[in-house]
């Protein structure tokens, strides 16, 4: 008996995790406003912003943070708690002190066949070329050249 509750436990318990991927993945393809063929989300994900997504994205968990674009290529990967910033405080040209009650929009492009490790920050107006890996932990704020492999905060080759 014990060990028929225990395999319907895990049955429940995988039905639950796929439902959860295909309702993530289905409200990613209605939030983005280009979305290629086979996007998977496997872990949360907030959206924000805009999005141009490529084919056989794949998301671990990932907050897209403010309303500038993000545009990413195909065969994507991230890891878990990883995100991505587009929208600063207009801190140059405010009318108060720190900075004032409007907003720097900015874009993320991400090529083909990038792979983020987990809890990956990327800042706006930054490229992260074709083919890079980016380390876990890694803080992205400059541009990152195709087929490196960067780290660290910030993140360098």
């Amino acid at each position: 008996m014990k060990h028929l509750l225990i395999k319907v436990i895990l049955k429940y318990k995988s039905y639950k995790n796929k439902l959860l991927i295909h309702i993530r993945t289905r409200r990613l393809k209605r939030f983005a406003k280009e979305c290629g063929s086979n996007p998977f989300v496997g872990g949360k994900i907030k959206l924000g912003g805009t999005l141009i997504l490529g084919n056989n994205v794949n998301f671990n968990g990932m907050s897209f943070q403010g309303r500038g674009t993000v545009i990413i290529g195909d065969n994507f990967h991230s890891g878990i708690e990883c995100m991505m910033i587009t929208q600063n405080h207009d801190y140059d040209t405010g009318n108060a002190i720190p900075y004032g009650t409007g907003f720097d929009y900015k874009t993320i492009i991400i090529k083909d066949n990038v792979w983020l490790g987990n809890r990956v920050i990327i800042t706006g107006n930054t490229t992260i070329g074709e083919g890079a890996i980016v380390a876990a932990g890694s803080v992205v704020c400059k541009d990152i050249p195709p087929f490196a492999i960067v780290g660290g905060n910030p993140a360098k080759v």
